[in-house]
């Protein structure tokens, strides 16, 4: 089922909350699932299924029929354009059922140019819904402000991002018509009927392969708002891309990558809850990132992997520990990015203690508080290139006071 159907059933079950009916979020899933078990073949089908989950009263029927006709206005055309378009019919029943909807839905539902008829003859005038205002406005929002409904809508707009990362060069050679290299041994296999003479010079280049990727993201009590809408967001891109290891932390680190590999995204968050236990607590960023370098960096941050740490920055631990790891970290991965929710709110700056301390560790410092922070994202890892960016590396000087000295005795 496309995002674009899905987005429109949400808003046909606003419509008929608006009209009265007792429609919940639980019935639009219902819905959605009993469409994928009829398809969407014929109309009568999809709209039975539909009055036998909205409907509860025999009385409704009429409303609900009418409700129907007006949003899932059938197409006059074989055009593919016609299954993304809602009607604005200037109709003595659409103007009926435009009297009894509250302001805001009249206003969202209503037409947006004069409905007066011409030479006796009603025209009819459709509106072209892409699902681009209302996608534009969900866009924009903050996650925190998000209802069920809009996080279900946020998913279906994750999946249809284009989710990838700048590519590194293997060990590995294949053909390639312009390589750089020549492979002898396709040469001679080619030329053998010409003698064994050098007519035909087969070449091949180094294959490349999507980065790894690395996810971090706090959960402790200060990020508690945006964790629900960022787990989504590591399952979406755990199923979209390959060589994905996910991690959480608060006041510990836990591994959530078994779990988010669950197709089902209820069933991964089920398996999320289980394997976390300090979740909404407190928050030791720098522990948490010395239990990933000395456990689970050398298995996870080879062939060139990029680190994405998604915290706000509040910590409660030791702040020399979190710049001492965040250093390793640096040093350890190709491209170390932090995302912080906070970013996106009008006047914040990094003042906090453990922003402080890791900020002179990170390449790339971005929002992660809307869609459109996850669309820059996403071309930011596609945009990786080969070389890794210029970092000025902190000499210690309790280091260099360690180093003996020529002229000690």
């Amino acid at each position: 089922m496309s995002g674009q159907l899905l987005n429109q059933i949400v808003r046909f079950g606003h419509l008929l909350r608006d009209l009265g009916l007792d429609v919940n979020a639980g019935q639009v899933v219902d819905f959605v699932q009993a469409l994928e078990q009829i398809g969407l073949k014929r109309r009568d089908d999809f709209r039975d299924a539909a009055r036998c989950i909205f409907v509860h009263r025999r009385e409704e029927i009429p409303l609900f029929d009418e409700a129907f006709d007006v949003f899932w206005q059938p197409p006059m055309s074989a055009s593919p354009l016609h299954s993304e378009l809602m009607p604005r019919l200037p109709s003595p029943r659409r103007r009926d059922l435009l009297r009894r909807l509250p302001p805001k839905a009249r206003q969202e539902l209503g037409p947006r140019r004069s409905e007066m008829p011409t030479d006796h003859e009603e025209r009819v005038e459709i509106q072209r819904v892409l699902t681009y205002s209302p996608d534009e406005v969900l866009r924009h929002k903050d996650f925190e402000s998000f209802t069920w409904e809009e996080i279900q809508q946020a998913r279906c707009l994750m999946e249809s991002m284009d989710w990838r990362v700048g590519e590194r060069f293997t060990r590995r050679r294949k053909i390639a018509p312009k390589g750089q290299r020549l492979d002898w041994r396709r040469t001679l296999r080619r030329n053998l009927k010409h003698g064994g003479e050098l007519i035909q010079l087969a070449r091949r280049t180094r294959k490349t392969r999507p980065r790894p990727i690395v996810i971090l993201c706090d959960i402790s009590g200060s990020m508690e708002r945006y964790s629900r809408m960022l787990l989504h967001f590591m399952h979406t891109i755990t199923g979209g891309m390959d060589d994905i290891e996910s991690f959480v932390f608060g006041t510990r680190l836990t591994r959530i990558t078994r779990q988010l590999a669950h197709r089902e995204v209820d069933e991964a968050m089920h398996g999320v809850s289980r394997a976390v236990v300090d979740w909404s607590g407190g928050t030791k960023i720098g522990e948490a990132l010395k239990t990933f370098n000395y456990d689970w960096a050398r298995r996870v941050l080879g062939r060139g992997a990029v680190v994405l740490i998604i915290s706000d920055g509040w910590d409660r631990g030791d702040i020399d520990l979190l710049s001492n790891e965040m250093e390793r970290l640096q040093r350890s991965c190709y491209r170390l990015i932090w995302l912080n929710p906070l970013l996106g709110s009008p006047g914040y700056e990094p003042l906090t203690q453990g922003m402080q301390a890791a900020l002179p560790f990170v390449d790339d410092f971005m929002p992660v508080h809307n869609l459109e922070s996850l669309e820059a994202l996403g071309k930011k890892l596609g945009e990786i290139a080969e070389r890794r960016p210029a970092r000025r590396q902190r000499v210690r000087r309790e280091a260099i006071s360690r180093q003996p000295s020529a002229f000690s005795s």
